[in-house]
């Protein structure tokens, strides 16, 4: 019997297939998303910080308990902590998922704009609403 797998809310690099596919998991039903009363920081790493009123947009993707686990055991990774959150399919619903959030947000000072630009590519190419891909620098 196959490992149950769970649905992920990624919404940073992460939420590429491809680059989940290079860290050795199989990304299952990949779909645009977004979740309320979050926003996005970005510093030296991204995060989700709650925010009452915004919205952050992201992927939901299918991963197993250990995929998951193996994901974020990766150096550097081991910051972040899955906490729960309901994620908006853009084709409509909610769906429960976890979101893999840094236990100590960035500092407001703390910027990678490379990061930000590959973000704002990767938020293009999935066709997020251009408004939030504009705000992403700014994050």
């Amino acid at each position: 019997m196959s490992e149950r797998r769970v649905d992920g809310f990624f919404y940073g690099l992460f939420m590429d297939v491809a680059v989940l596919a290079k860290s050795g998991v199989i990304p299952v039903n990949p779909r645009r998303a977004y979740v309320n009363d979050f926003a996005l920081r970005i510093g030296n790493r991204a995060t989700l910080v709650s925010s009452p009123g915004a919205r952050a947009y992201g992927m939901l993707i299918a991963l197993t308990h250990s995929e998951l686990d193996r994901l974020y055991a990766a150096p550097g990774l081991e910051q972040y902590r899955p906490e729960a959150v309901l994620a908006l399919p853009m084709d409509g619903g909610s769906v429960p998922a976890l979101c893999y959030n840094l236990l100590v947000p960035p500092q407001a000072d703390e910027r990678n704009p490379d990061y930000a630009l590959r973000l704002q590519q990767a938020l293009r190419e999935l066709r997020f609403p251009s408004d939030y891909i504009d705000s992403v620098t700014s994050a």
